[in-house]
């Protein structure tokens, strides 16, 4: 198992690299299709991904993003709308086929899963934004990496004992702790060597909030499995279970670090 679960984080590593070296469109369809697999495993927790239900909030998903890719952002709000009364729509004229929480979970996943992931494609549009995106998975896999390391070595106080036992306070302090470390030494590497003025401090800054923020995902996503009894979302990513196994953390800390850049950058 630890062997598969390495090669396949070496993967994804491997993917990620490229995809936000390149960017562009091969970025934007890459983080669709991940976006559109996503919602399909958090629509099959409430057994809407192959319904008309399911449908509407894909399409609202890919509206999105085309938007999104034309630069379209003005009219977003308007297709927001839109989409709620199709879904709602489908609910009122499919009644009693979908329950009120169906009808949430999908309208929920369109944010959840597609707005919150393409924040990684929008960082990668700024200024710089080739280095920036590094931030998102620096904050995020970096902080549960070293929260492991360090919940392993000291951790005696739970965290969320009912969401997730393994995690502990030490262990969040840690990642923290580590997560802002790796910000600053990821500045001195950019600055060095990626011809870019980055900060030290504030680079830092950006991946310690943005380790808080991934560790909200990283619960959230475990909440929702506990709440309908399963273990794994899917079982796309060997060793990981499904994108938003891998990705809950990101998918929290994406926006976060595009408008901290925004802000302190």
């Amino acid at each position: 198992m630890f062997k598969t679960r390495l090669i396949s984080g070496i993967l994804l590593v491997i993917i990620a690299f490229f995809s936000v070296y390149f960017g562009g469109d091969v970025l934007f369809l890459l983080l669709l299709l991940t976006s559109l697999i996503g919602m399909t495993e958090l629509y099959k927790v409430v057994q809407t991904e192959k319904t008309l239900l399911g449908a509407a909030g894909y399409l609202a998903a890919a509206g999105y993003y085309l938007l999104l890719r034309f630069d379209r952002k003005e009219e977003i709000m308007m297709l927001v709308i839109a989409a709620l009364v199709i879904i709602m729509a489908v609910y009122v004229f499919s009644f009693p086929k979908y329950k009120s929480e169906q009808v949430v979970m999908t309208f929920f996943g369109i944010f959840y899963v597609a707005v919150m992931l393409s924040y990684i494609y929008q960082t990668r549009l700024l200024e710089g934004g080739i280095f920036l995106v590094g931030l998102v998975f620096l904050s995020s896999w970096g902080c549960d990496t070293c929260a492991y390391c360090v919940g392993v070595l000291i951790g005696k106080h739970k965290m969320a004992p009912k969401l997730s036992p393994k995690k502990s306070v030490e262990g969040g302090v840690g990642g923290l702790l580590g997560a802002a470390l790796l910000g600053a030494l990821y500045a001195l590497a950019v600055s060095k060597w990626g011809g870019v003025r980055a900060g030290a401090f504030e680079y830092a800054v950006i991946c310690f909030v943005g380790g808080m923020i991934s560790m909200v995902g990283d619960l959230a996503a475990s909440a929702i499995k506990r709440n309908h009894d399963i273990k794994d979302y899917g079982k796309l990513i060997p060793g990981h279970g499904g994108i938003l196994d891998r990705f809950d953390s990101v998918i929290f800390t994406a926006p976060v670090i595009y408008y901290l850049a925004v802000i302190l950058l």
